[in-house]
């Protein structure tokens, strides 16, 4: 029984319809979208060899996230998130089928590569911010806001453990074009999805004011606040400095434990495992409480991990340790996103959460393309030694600073009647 209770805590968001209809359709999608990653990622280095290449392509890929999601997130705020949604699955489902014909044709190009990642990158930017802050939208009960956002990780990274595991074997026996295609129609899942939901939409944000002022408005009080600044400055680190070692996974595969597309698409899925581990263990928590000391020691444990990988010759320790590097990054983000998401003002949560996806995905493309250069000056093993390292000292003044972030989060918390056992804790000294 106490078992049965614990998974209905752990899925508690899916009695949500709306959230329901989403979770599936995008779990689907995101299964496409991690074989085309690696796909991607394997197609590049084939043709050019180079780690240079690499990081290059993962930052044209990555890229408008840094420079336009502010701007995305305006409009999330401004517009119906929910016919943002329909207009990017559909943009980027168009981009696979093009990326598909081409690798079939056998007439792919770099210049190509190039055109298809920053137009990815261009419909990510609208999507992303849009989407995380679509997520309260579909949840009726607002105090499985907190799982919906666990739950949405944990699909992520299901995602993440079978994509690149079936998108290795796929390109090991049929070649490229064929994760390509299959993420075409992975899209299809999420677009139905959409249309089967009934939103009552979101209130209209007032318009007679301009989309500058609305974003200064959204800057202001994003880094004016010292818990959402320390968690967006600890995200971009570990974005910057940690993140690229996915870029640089078919070196290892290749060139370190001498494998093919098969163990990069291994690699890549223990991280999944260790990510979708940490995702379900948020989930089946019962609180927020704490979440500032996890976001600090798990960018820690990533920086170790990370280090440690970049020391191993052994292939079966690296898969373990990858796992604990992907369970420590997962916790990391999705817990900042929990906090940030419980904190914000609701008319600001398409900023704040653009100001996220700056974070995390901006700033992975610039990491990407200072990865790909240092691995071909000082190699990848180094390179990630002192993205490891960069990531430890990040998580060490994190936790410096949490005395003052809990100072300022618990009265938001109390208003909003998150922490109810600190209103007990009142009750009882009072």
């Amino acid at each position: 029984m106490k078992s049965m209770a614990h998974i209905r805590q752990t899925f508690r968001a899916l009695a949500n319809k709306n959230y329901r209809f989403f979770f599936i359709g995008q779990s689907i999608s995101l299964v496409g979208t991690w074989m085309q990653q690696v796909a991607m990622s394997w197609l590049v280095y084939r043709l050019t060899g180079s780690a240079l290449w690499l990081g290059l392509i993962g930052f044209l890929g990555q890229a408008p996230a840094f420079f336009l999601t502010p701007f995305a997130g305006v409009l999330a705020d401004r517009y119906k998130r929910h016919r943002i949604l329909m207009t990017t699955q559909i943009l980027a489902m168009s981009q696979a089928i093009v990326l598909f014909v081409l690798v079939l044709t056998d007439i792919i190009s770099l210049w190509h590569i190039i055109v298809l990642s920053i137009l990815f990158g261009l419909i990510n930017a609208f999507d992303i911010p849009a989407r995380h802050a679509f997520t309260i939208e579909m949840i009726d009960k607002k105090e499985d806001l907190s799982n919906a956002i666990a739950l949405n990780s944990s699909m992520v990274n299901l995602a993440r453990l079978i994509g690149p595991s079936v998108a290795g074997i796929i390109i090991a026996s049929a070649g490229e074009d064929l994760c390509f295609l299959l993420n075409a129609l992975s899209y299809v899942a999420v677009i139905i999805a959409l249309f089967m939901m009934k939103i009552s939409g979101q209130p209209p944000a007032l318009r007679q004011v301009s989309i500058l002022a609305h974003l200064r408005e959204g800057f202001s009080y994003a880094f004016g606040f010292p818990p959402i600044r320390y968690i967006l400055f600890l995200l971009g680190l570990v974005s910057l400095m940690g993140v690229p070692y996915q870029v640089l996974m078919p070196i290892f595969a290749k060139e370190i434990f001498q494998g093919g597309p098969a163990t990069l698409g291994f690699l890549m899925s223990m991280a999944g495992i260790g990510a979708l581990i940490g995702a379900v263990y948020l989930a089946g928590r019962k609180t927020v409480l704490g979440l500032g000391k996890i976001i600090g020691i798990a960018a820690i444990v990533f920086g170790l991990g990370l280090f440690l990988f970049a020391r191993s010759t052994n292939l079966w320790f690296s898969f373990v340790i990858v796992c604990i590097a992907g369970f420590a990054m997962m916790v990391q983000m999705a817990a900042s996103n929990t906090v940030l998401q419980t904190v914000v003002d609701e008319d600001k949560r398409g900023r704040v959460m653009s100001f996220y996806t700056m974070a995390f995905m901006g700033t992975a493309p610039f990491g990407a393309l200072i990865a790909g250069w240092l691995a071909s000056k000082i190699g990848a093993p180094s390179t990630l030694m002192i993205g490891g390292i960069c990531c430890v000292a990040g998580g060490i003044a994190f936790l410096r600073k949490l005395p003052i972030v809990r100072e300022t989060i618990r009265p938001v918390y109390l208003k909003k009647g998150i922490i109810q056992e600190i209103i007990r804790d009142i009750r009882e000294v009072s």
